[in-house]
């Protein structure tokens, strides 16, 4: 028995490189269009630098060697008058990253709590929710920044003289006190278990997950998830030692001793670029949810799922694949907006560079260090969300 006859080989196609070809004139034309960039980066460069030394204006980045002369009221790392300004610059940079990563988690929570609140039954709570996303994203940012400074400074009691939380806390004009642990071993092995905790957690949440998927049965997650964290937290710190000393915050003369503390400028800046951009992360989290086909919340009802759940399950899932794009735009607009910080005097990476030029008068290098922080922390923003969508988009079977 013979075998059948295999069909004949094609032979592979040669790619034409003439003119005539479309994907050798794309390739072209994508070529010429970099070269042109290129060339007018390269020409706006060299004439700035020729103007400059023209006019005998100093250029170049060796400045940031030099001692940079001044202090900075906040830092969360050691910081000196003397050190150089690639110093200063990092500890504008962290105070701006400070504020960009609190201010977004504090966003995301404060977002979606009130755009699940403008579905609530209670028409009061629905009232409350309209009336605060109205408000705050009518009113400038710039205006709520003062607002809250303001308020800080004017309206709290002295430094000398704050308001007291059972004796551990206290607010005051002077910003917000509070007691920390002295750093030991088992403090570092209680932020170690802490870290396996959250390792767990994600691994709990992610089979429970997968769980519901194959079998429709919804498991516990956010208490086991917690449960785990504090476990971790108190276990590491139970073979550290269970050390119990804490440096607690005492009102002085004029200002408070002891503990740490967040300035009223950090406060401020926190508190307006949260509530401000907050308002908006609700309306997209509302259209997200109200995208999603009202037969998901019937046919979840029918399986017997609370409101809660429906919510948690069925709604939020199917809504992320419409909330996770424009939300991230007011992740980069937060970020960005941290930069109006500097009209209270937070001393984020804006108002260093101020401070430098007017020192230096190397103003084009500290924009271009301003200009490299935003675009570098926006890419990196956005490539984690474009990360997150990949993985929230919905799978079809």
């Amino acid at each position: 028995m013979t075998a059948p006859a295999l069909p004949p080989r094609t032979p592979p196609t040669k790619r034409d490189w003439s003119w005539r070809s479309r994907h050798v004139r794309g390739l072209i034309y994508q070529v010429l269009a970099l070269g042109l960039v290129a060339l007018g980066l390269w020409f706006l460069a060299h004439n700035t630098l020729t103007n400059m030394r023209v006019r005998g204006i100093q250029s170049g980045f060796d400045f940031l060697t030099s001692p940079a002369g001044f202090d900075i009221g906040e830092s969360i790392i050691p910081y000196q008058s003397n050190d150089p300004y690639w110093m200063a610059f990092l500890v504008g940079v962290m105070n701006t990253l400070r504020v960009a990563i609190v201010g977004i988690v504090l966003t995301t929570i404060l977002g979606t709590l009130l755009g699940i609140g403008r579905f609530s039954h209670n028409a009061l709570v629905r009232g409350l929710c309209y009336a605060y996303v109205e408000l705050f994203r009518n009113v400038p940012i710039l205006l709520q920044l003062l607002m809250w400074y303001l308020f800080l400074i004017e309206a709290l009691p002295t430094a000398g003289e704050p308001v007291a939380f059972l004796g551990l806390f206290y607010l005051g004009a002077g910003g917000l006190s509070y007691p920390v642990p002295v750093w030991g071993l088992g403090q570092g092995l209680a932020a170690a278990g802490a870290l396996i905790g959250v390792v767990l957690a994600y691994l709990w949440a992610r089979a429970a997950r997968l769980h519901f998927e194959q079998t429709g049965r919804p498991r516990p997650v956010l208490l086991p998830s917690v449960a785990m964290v504090i476990g971790g937290a108190l276990a590491g710190w139970f073979f550290g030692g269970a050390p119990t000393d804490w440096n607690i915050p005492k009102a002085g003369g004029f200002s408070m001793e002891g503990g740490s503390s967040l300035t009223p400028e950090f406060i401020a800046v926190l508190m307006g670029l949260t509530l401000y951009t907050a308002s908006y992360v609700a309306e997209v989290v509302r259209a997200g949810i109200a995208s999603v086909p009202r037969g998901q919340g019937e046919a979840a009802s029918a399986l017997g799922l609370s409101k809660g759940q429906q919510m948690r399950l069925v709604s939020l899932p199917q809504a992320l694949r419409v909330i996770i794009p424009p939300i991230t735009n007011q992740y980069l607009n937060l970020t960005k907006n941290s930069s109006l910080a500097v009209a209270i005097g937070y001393p984020d990476v804006v108002s260093i560079a101020n401070t430098a030029i007017n020192q230096t008068g190397r103003a084009v290098e500290c924009i271009s260090i301003i200009m490299l922080v935003y675009l570098t922390t926006s890419l990196g923003t956005s490539a984690l969300m474009n990360w997150y969508n990949k993985r929230a988009a919905i799978k079809e079977r």
